[in-house]
């Protein structure tokens, strides 16, 4: 059974910081590319960051670029997003998705692309 689950959203404050964890299992890890995603109210979901598992090439949307640090454990088939310097904008549920690797393009960024997805998890930062 393919799962990817989240974990690590919670209610913080501006300014701090929170790291996500998104479990992978029932697939190839190391052929797929995870990325992370987040929805707030009322808005489209939006890709934040993606690691590619078998070179471990990293992707970051501008808005989070110096604040995120995603990064990947693949003896553990776990993807990490490190957030610092949290903002009241950053509130959104938090998913993870696997998208099977390309060798060009910016295919990490399509979610009709992606084979898997987790439940989510709830980021929320207080002014």
């Amino acid at each position: 059974e393919v799962q990817l689950v989240e974990s690590g959203g919670t209610l913080v404050q501006a300014g701090g910081s929170l790291r996500l964890s998104c479990a992978a299992s029932g697939f190839s890890f190391e052929d797929y590319a995870i990325g992370w995603w987040r929805q707030a109210p009322g808005k489209e979901r939006e890709w934040v960051s993606c690691i590619s598992s078998s070179d471990g090439f990293t992707y970051y949307v501008d808005s989070v670029k110096g604040r995120f640090a995603i990064s990947s454990d693949n003896r553990k088939n776990t993807v990490y997003l490190q957030m610092n310097s949290l903002k009241p904008e950053d509130t959104a549920v938090y998913y993870c998705g696997a998208v099977p690797t390309e060798n060009s393009g910016h295919y990490y960024q399509d979610p009709r692309k992606y084979d898997y997805w987790g439940q989510g998890t709830q980021v929320t930062v207080s002014s």
